[in-house]
């Protein structure tokens, strides 16, 4: 079990401006919820004049808390989006973050995933939230604790098949080699279709999608990190062609490959 959280800038475009706009910074859960948890992540603010920050999202639900000022704090939950993510912050704030596993928001959801694909729904007080419970409050201890609390409340259940979703999809961030569906399923041994119908009710979208997404991720990363061959990348990410890489960049991460590499050098 990771005893730190992950250290990456993956999907956070431009991740270097971040960290100079604002705090921002990755804890882990209590160590029983991280079968289901990648880690909690937070952000306080104090601007003086709006700040956008885009990010090409996980296959990961969120759940999150955010307050502005001095007003009240508000829950949302964040399923699987498919396209680039945009929030501007202003003035001062905090946001107090859960960026569960691939498939480990299915124990707390109870419900298949992909019904908040794409999606932002607000979380309502009662089962969910307390209506006393504050998030954003505290020291970085204290709001980790109200979050492990907060999940601990919401009584996930143990599900074998959450499991072999969460590791399946896990092995497909990992391993670079995995490419085709067809072959990751040979790999495993898992016939297709019930690899489609896992990751669909667990995850929140299909396997092909998932693959992709972690291999554009690795794309943007590394074009934050300097020059790069892109028709050697593209061969490497399992792209027929360079124009193709470049298209799905383009799409995903709203400006082409070099037009990104040139903002942020």
């Amino acid at each position: 079990m990771r005893q730190q959280p992950r250290g990456d800038s993956r999907g956070i475009l431009d991740p270097g401006r971040l960290l100079r706009e604002v705090r921002f910074r990755r804890h882990l859960p209590a160590e029983w919820l991280r079968p289901w948890v990648e880690h909690y992540w937070l952000i306080d603010w104090a601007l003086s004049a709006p700040f956008e920050q885009r990010v090409v999202p996980h296959p990961a639900v969120n759940v999150v808390f955010r307050r502005d000022g001095d007003g009240p704090e508000a829950g949302e939950v964040a399923g699987v989006g498919r396209d680039l993510f945009r929030i501007t912050l202003a003035g001062t704030g905090r946001v107090c973050g859960v960026q569960f596993r691939p498939g480990g928001f299915h124990p707390f959801w109870r419900r298949p995933v992909a019904e908040l694909t794409g999606r932002l729904l607000p979380l309502p007080t009662g089962r969910l939230t307390p209506p006393d419970a504050e998030m954003c409050t505290g020291t970085d201890h204290e709001r980790r604790r109200a979050l492990d609390a907060l999940l601990t409340a919401w009584a996930p259940d143990a599900d074998p098949a959450v499991e072999e979703a969460v590791a399946l999809a896990e092995a497909i961030r990992t391993d670079r080699t995995v490419l085709r569906v067809d072959d990751f399923a040979a790999r495993h041994h898992i016939p297709v279709r019930r690899l489609q119908r896992l990751f669909t009710e667990y995850v929140g979208v299909g396997p092909k999608w998932v693959i992709r997404r972690y291999r554009l991720q690795e794309a943007v990363e590394q074009a934050a990190g300097g020059p790069l061959n892109w028709a050697g990348l593209a061969a490497d990410l399992g792209y027929s062609d360079q124009a193709h890489l470049v298209r799905d960049f383009t799409a995903v991460a709203g400006v082409s490959p070099a037009a990104y590499a040139r903002s942020v050098h």
